[in-house]
Parts: C-alpha cells; structure tokens; sequence
C-alpha cells in the first residue's frame, strides 16, 4: 500500500488511506464515523473542543491514568476534577463521579485502563440524567468489550491512541469514533485548521492541524485488519501468565470483570511486600538482572508536579496504592510462551515466601 500512494504522490494528509482506515476503523469499533488524527492525545483534545468548553466549566476523570487525558481537559482551559478508581477492577469509581458532578460539570471521562473496560452502563445513566456529555479514553482499550459491545462506542464519543506500543500502530496517530453526526463534522473540520468550504482560507472558528497522514493511515489500514488477531494474542498471553503466577504469595492477576473483555494492552500485576517478601522495585530489580524489562504504573494526577498545587491535600488511596505497588510485565502481542514461561519462573524463584 506504501508504493501504492508514494508512486501516486499522495503521502501527506489528503490521500484515500485515511478515509479507508476511518471507516474501517470506525466499523471495528462499532460506530458511524471515524476521524482519524496525528495522536491520541489530540483525539481527546479534538473531542473536548467539539464540546465548546469553557474556562469554569469542569470535567471529570479518574487520577489514575496516563497524563495525556488531564492534559486535553486543560488545554480547553476547563477544570479537571479528580476521582479514585475502585479497588476490584482498577477503574474508574462511579460512586465517586456521582459525588463530583456540580452544576459546571460538562463532561465525563472514562479512561479504559490497561485495556479493561470501565463499567459504562451506570456511568451513562449518570450523565444522561445530569445532561453530561461522556467521551471514552480508549487509547489502551482497542478490542476491549462491554457486555459485548466494542469499547469506542458506548460514549458520546471517544478517543484511540495509535502510538508505537498500542494493540494497533501508525507509529504516531490517533483517533475519534462516535455516531453523533455533527461532532463528527466539527471534528473533521477543526482538525484541519477548520477552512470553511464557504470560500478558501475563510475561517471561523479556531482550528489546529491535527491531521493523520495518508502514509499512516495506510499501515492503520493494513493493521485494523488484524485486529481480532492482536487481540486474541494478548489474551492469550493474559491466560498463561495468570495461571503460572497463581499460588505467588503477594501477586495479584490484573482483574477481568464478569461484563467486560480484557484486552490486556499491558499484563501488570501488584506485588504486596509483606506477603511477597520484597517489594514491588526489588522484585523489579531481579527481573531487570534476568535481563527482562519492566514499567511501573502510572503515576496518579494528584501527584504529578505540574498539577501537585491544584490538588494539593486531596487523597485517592486506591490510585496510590496502584501506584505504588504496580508494574508492567512484557505485553506485547508478539511473546512468546516459553518467554513467558521464563518470565514467570523468575517472579516465582525470587519470592522469598515460597
């Protein structure tokens, strides 16, 4: 497809591999529309804009997430406001977001973390009845599912990441799914500096140029047609590691909820010190030895520098102990069982309790 477009000269941003990957992909996911973009972090901005929001005007995440979906609130110059996740499935605490919603509450974010999809169905009965829009951070959430419904299409909106370490990959890349038709076509005209078809370089609104180019949206088109497959290879990767980690004093097996599919977009467990007999950096530091890399989790918002004054004094215990307790092991879809294998024998020889 690359020598396709290159011998055709279409390799920036108005080629027919982008609307073939928006539709596919919008397809995949179970939606109407698909507007492809350069990143995910721009999708969630791109998203938020189409809101129209406000200084003053607030919207609701969880702290426990990747910074990118704090920062889209604040480049609209609204209000971030945060909640914990809940403990069972490290997600987003519903009862929580009950609790925060004022009458400045725009909208709703719900990151699917790690691939696990947040439990929607409430948290859209919430904002139905508060007249909130919702838009799904599924950067890491590609294939996931939601009693069957694909993750992508159960918000008003959502965002998908295409970056490097993704289930899918452009490289860089990103990507808005909804079915409402006029958020779509206020996305598809703010991503492109928002030119009016009125009259050339009339503008009037403020635009960005968030545009995907034909040469990613080619491998995008190439990978979503593998995306059952990708899928399929991290799950099964999730079931050898849980069951070779059962019986580890102090592991805890990332969760799947009975209405959910895990798409597992990272494999990461908690290490409880006690019972383990280390801690979760030295048990970090043994794998590194064996020459296996590892990632901690995210650090929660309410404790990264750049926003440590805003929520100064606020306490998420469930994010924090996450954080301090969790780490990634190798997720890709490409492992192999016998590196898994290896992987785990390390973990279970290096208990100190067993």
């Amino acid at each position: 497809m690359s020598k396709v477009q290159i011998e055709t000269n279409w390799i920036s941003s108005a080629g027919s591999f982008i609307r073939e990957f928006e539709a596919k992909f919008a397809e995949a996911v179970g939606t109407r529309y698909g507007i492809a973009c350069a990143n995910g972090t721009v999708a969630m901005h791109l998203a938020l804009a189409t809101l129209g929001l406000e200084p003053g005007d607030e919207v609701i995440l969880p702290t426990f997430t990747m910074i990118a979906t704090i920062n889209a609130v604040t480049y609209c110059g609204a209000t971030p406001v945060l909640v914990d996740s809940e403990p069972e499935y490290w997600q987003m605490d519903i009862n929580q977001v009950a609790d925060k919603i004022t009458p400045r509450t725009r909208a709703i974010l719900p990151v699917h973390i790690y691939g696990h999809p947040v439990d929607m169905d409430p948290l859209m009965a919430l904002a139905e009845r508060h007249g909130i829009a919702v838009i799904e951070d599924a950067a890491e959430a590609h294939g996931a599912r939601y009693k069957g419904r694909p993750c992508g299409s159960l918000g008003h909106a959502a965002g998908f990441s295409f970056y490097g370490n993704k289930i899918i990959t452009t490289g860089e890349g990103g990507m808005i799914t909804t079915n409402d038709r006029e958020l779509a076509r206020l996305a598809w005209n703010l991503r492109d500096h928002a030119f009016s078809t009125e009259r050339h370089f009339w503008h009037k609104f403020v635009g960005f140029n968030y545009r995907m180019t034909n040469l990613q949206a080619a491998v995008g088109l190439a990978q979503v047609e593998q995306l059952a497959t990708f899928v399929e290879a991290r799950r099964r990767n999730a079931r050898e590691y849980t069951a070779r980690l059962q019986g580890i004093p102090g592991i805890t097996t990332p969760p799947e909820a009975p209405w959910a599919t895990n798409v597992y977009w990272m494999y990461g467990i908690l290490v409880d010190r006690e019972a383990y007999g280390m801690g979760r950096d030295e048990l970090r530091k043994v794998l590194a030895d064996h020459g296996i890399e590892t990632r901690t989790f995210f650090i929660p918002m309410h404790c990264q520098p750049i926003y440590w004054q805003r929520f100064k004094g606020q306490r998420y215990p469930v994010a924090e102990r996450l954080c301090r307790d969790g780490f990634y092991l190798p997720s890709a879809s490409s492992l192999s069982l016998q590196e898994i294998e290896y992987i785990t024998d390390v973990i279970r020889e290096a208990c100190p309790n067993l």
